[in-house]
């Protein structure tokens, strides 16, 4: 699973598109809590995260949405820059 960027402690992840499911989404860590959170609305899927933490993970996914979506369509995974 690679990891697409890292800020704030917080750590993204995008999991290779035939081991996983619909919706697109990404896979956010943060000091023991983890959480699956669909890249079109922010909705947390499964999992848990701190509320000041879900909303930067929220906040970046906004701001990589279409770079984001392009991830899960095409598979072809890079680093995106983290919130500043």
């Amino acid at each position: 699973m690679p990891q697409i960027s890292f800020f704030f402690g917080i750590a993204i992840y995008m999991y290779y598109k035939q081991k996983e499911h619909n919706p697109p989404h990404v896979h956010a860590y943060y000091s023991g809590y983890n959480a699956t959170i669909v890249i079109e609305t922010g909705e947390i899927l499964e999992g848990a995260f701190p509320a000041v933490q879900l909303r930067l993970v929220r906040e970046w996914i906004a701001l990589h949405r279409v770079e984001l979506a392009q991830m899960w369509k095409t598979q072809q995974f890079a680093k995106l820059p983290p919130l500043v």
